[in-house]
């Protein structure tokens, strides 16, 4: 007899599999007469692996924290909360989550995997905001369901649960040219990471969409940390003393923060001289001067949802893999002011 995967019971029941999942792992959200018709169907079909038949066997979820060079994945209040996301829906659904932490540059980086892959968990959730697409070929290796967080990879038969980068960089540099900008410029990341090319896509459309030119001279490469982009901004303008856009986009906030700093120091005016918007709505962003315009990306939410598809693969057998994107939202604060048109 055939396998009764989750697509069946959500066909005869008439419903999503989001929520039959729901139904069986008796989380909120489903009201108690979908959810008992769910069960009976599931239970019709001979589907019996519910959430108080695993409920005894003892379970846990890894997560690998995958560190290329540290500059981006760091102790910062966007992983602080990424992780308490991760977390809280662990304890909610009876997981353990143990964590590891893995350096591309570590001598024996292919024995730790072989060893992490060889443990007790039931799954691995691994942060991959620094991954290039080459650093997945050792978790190949890994026997167990697994989920990626934070990067996304088309050519890579992975579950992913990725913030809309796109749609988000799109949306913020389209408020800035509905404010007038028409010079815009773009603070990026001096290193790469999959999520700042895809802001940098949105940004590149968004002006191109709007008939304005992008300008080359108007982009700026920066290290991503306060102090490196604050050093590396400031050298940019008491060097070059470059001609300056209206506005910029920046890949995230950190870059934003240490280039406002150079900016005003070099006596530019933030916003009446130049506007500025970040990327991730970093609790600076509330108590800088001027307050900080940025992107928020609902951090816990994103940890939440990739817990919970992990678990989809853990509990049930769900082998179609999803690419899972955040909504994002622009938070509009003081540092940017409308221009004459």
């Amino acid at each position: 007899m055939a396998k009764v995967k989750l697509d069946d019971i959500a066909k005869s029941a008439g419903v999503s599999k989001a929520t039959v999942s729901n139904a069986l792992n008796n989380r909120k959200g489903v009201g108690e007469e979908t959810k008992d018709k769910i069960i009976k169907i599931a239970k019709d079909l001979g589907y019996n692996k519910t959430k108080s038949s695993t409920s005894k066997s003892p379970k846990s979820i890894r997560i690998i924290i995958y560190k290329k060079h540290g500059y981006v994945v760091s102790d910062t209040p966007f992983f602080s909360n990424l992780l308490e996301g991760i977390q809280k829906e662990c304890r909610d659904e009876g997981y353990e989550m143990m964590i590891s932490h893995l350096s591309r540059n570590e001598k024996n980086y292919k024995e730790i995997i072989n060893n992490i892959s060889a443990d007790s968990s039931s799954g691995y959730l691994i942060l991959a905001t620094e991954m290039l697409e080459e650093d997945l070929d050792y978790f190949d290796l890994l026997n167990k369901p697994v989920v990626l967080l934070d990067s996304f990879f088309k050519n890579r038969d992975y579950d992913q649960v990725v913030i809309d980068n796109y749609s988000a960089s799109y949306k913020g540099t389209q408020r800035l040219i509905e404010n007038g900008h028409k010079n815009i410029g773009y603070l990026h990341s001096s290193v790469y990471i999959n999520n700042f090319y895809y802001r940098k896509l949105g940004f590149k459309d968004a002006i191109r969409e709007s008939g304005l030119r992008i300008n080359e001279d108007y982009q700026f490469s920066l290290e991503p940390t306060i102090e490196g982009s604050y050093q590396q901004m400031k050298e940019i303008l008491f060097t070059q003393n470059p001609e300056l856009p209206t506005s910029f986009f920046a890949d995230n906030d950190i870059i934003a923060f240490g280039a406002v700093k150079a900016l005003k120091e070099y006596g530019v005016k933030i916003p009446e001289e130049v506007s500025i918007i970040g990327f991730d709505d970093m609790p600076y962003c509330e108590i800088c001067e001027p307050k900080m315009s940025t992107v928020k990306v609902h951090k816990q939410y994103l940890g939440e949802v990739a817990v919970k598809r992990l678990i989809e693969k853990i509990e049930y057998d769900d082998y179609v893999n999803q690419k899972i994107e955040i909504s994002t939202e622009l938070v509009e604060r003081n540092s940017i002011k409308k221009v004459d048109i």
